[in-house]
């Protein structure tokens, strides 16, 4: 079967809806809206170009944080697999045909040239995540990296207190 892999960059145009599946299985969806933008020389500045809508689909885990991570107008970035959907509608409804573009994600995140976010890792041997997560705390100036030690174990870094001071130069003088 081919598949289309496809990367969208646009803004969330309708609020997730996060449901469970009759197997128990978490599925979300929402509305994508993307815009081309192009540099008009007459105009001497960027303009819109037409607005495309596609739908969105996440499950498992995806959906569960999407579900507690994503709100309407925020901008995003969706990779994930397109389907087209061609269809006629019956006489009763019109007779028109309709198309409309699904895209199944693989990964969904905040488009960071836009603004800032605060990643919270989930525990995957806990309970599954709520449906909301509580807001990030301001993110301090200095954060310190993760240790080699803290990638093998699995652990999160203690992110309470500062980072141990280096060990002074040798041969030089240590600053206080």
């Amino acid at each position: 079967m081919y598949e289309t892999m496809v990367t969208l960059v646009g803004n969330a145009a309708t609020a997730v809806e996060h449901r469970l599946t009759t197997t128990g299985a978490s599925a979300a969806r929402f509305r994508l809206a993307t815009s081309a933008r192009r540099w008009d020389k007459e105009r001497r500045c960027w303009v819109d170009g037409d607005t495309s809508f596609y739908t969105v689909r996440a499950w498992r885990s995806l959906a569960d944080h999407v579900a507690a991570s994503v709100s309407r107008g925020e901008p995003l970035v969706v990779h994930g697999r397109m389907r087209v959907w061609d269809r006629e509608l019956p006489e009763e409804k019109g007779g028109q045909r309709r198309v409309s573009v699904e895209v199944e994600a693989l990964a969904v995140g905040h488009d960071l040239s836009r603004g800032t976010s605060a990643f919270r890792r989930v525990d995957r041997t806990s309970a599954p995540p709520a449906p909301s997560l509580p807001s990030a705390p301001p993110h301090p100036e200095f954060s310190p990296s993760p240790t080699p030690s803290d990638a093998v174990s699995g652990t999160e870094p203690d992110w309470s207190s500062p980072p141990p001071a280096p060990p002074p130069e040798e041969g030089g003088i240590a600053s206080a």
